[in-house]
């Protein structure tokens, strides 16, 4: 695994984006800088385990590396499911297909919003919501929930806002912390938060959980939340 040193200088004048520099060292930069990463995979495996129909499709939107992915495979082992992750970025992809190289799954790159979805019983957007706008989330939601069935599930984590000015302050400063405490200078903190700014667009749980219901699911539960950082699953 390469360590993230991106921001150690100002690679990114104009935002972030997700090229070959950060898909090099995307597994270091996602799990020193999202605080609960490792268990939203954990849970990723365990809902596939309880949820996944035998021969039905386990979709991975927003797949970047490949982890998500891997982790519906580990869980609906023995199933005959097709394991389907899908990632806009070619850095992104041509990474994800070398680290999986062998696996019974299907890397596809091509845009989440044009992805064609069918015969799904679990679908993955793990970070990946909040790269997109917000007035085309709710067409994603709803695709994805016309794919499934009474029952199947979409599990969803995101970094999250806060409607209380206080408490998003708070909220922030103590994932600051979080990223310093894994070894991010305060100048690497900055210039990534700054190369974010209207990339990276979070919202709050409660509309997470309002756009959840206008798609049409039945139920959604906020599972883990650590500082800004939620996951939610929602039922079919």
């Amino acid at each position: 695994m390469d360590r993230d040193s991106i921001y150690t200088s100002d690679i990114h004048p104009d935002g972030f984006c997700f090229d070959d520099a950060v898909a090099r060292v995307f597994a270091d930069m996602i799990e020193r800088s999202v605080p609960g990463y490792g268990l939203t995979l954990q849970m990723i495996e365990l809902l596939a385990h309880q949820h996944a129909r035998p021969h039905s499709r386990l979709y991975d939107l927003g797949c970047s590396l490949g982890a998500s992915t891997m982790a519906l495979a580990k869980g609906a082992a023995g199933r005959h499911c097709s394991i389907i992750g899908v990632d806009n970025s070619p850095a992104m992809v041509r990474r994800c297909r070398q680290r999986l190289a062998g696996e019974k799954v299907d890397i596809r790159c091509e845009d989440i919003l044009e992805t064609e979805l069918r015969d799904a019983s679990v679908v993955v957007l793990n970070f990946v919501l909040q790269f997109i706008a917000p007035e085309r989330r709710p067409a994603l939601l709803n695709a994805i929930r016309q794919s499934l069935q009474p029952g199947d599930i979409l599990i969803l984590s995101e970094k999250i806002a806060f409607a209380d000015a206080a408490e998003q302050q708070r909220q922030i400063a103590l994932h600051e912390a979080f990223k310093r405490a894994h070894g991010y200078s305060d100048m690497e903190i900055s210039r990534k938060r700054n190369a974010l700014e209207n990339i990276l667009l979070p919202e709050t749980v409660d509309i997470h959980h309002c756009r959840l219901r206008e798609a049409g699911f039945s139920a959604s539960h906020t599972w883990f939340q650590c500082f800004n950082f939620a996951s939610l699953v929602a039922f079919a």
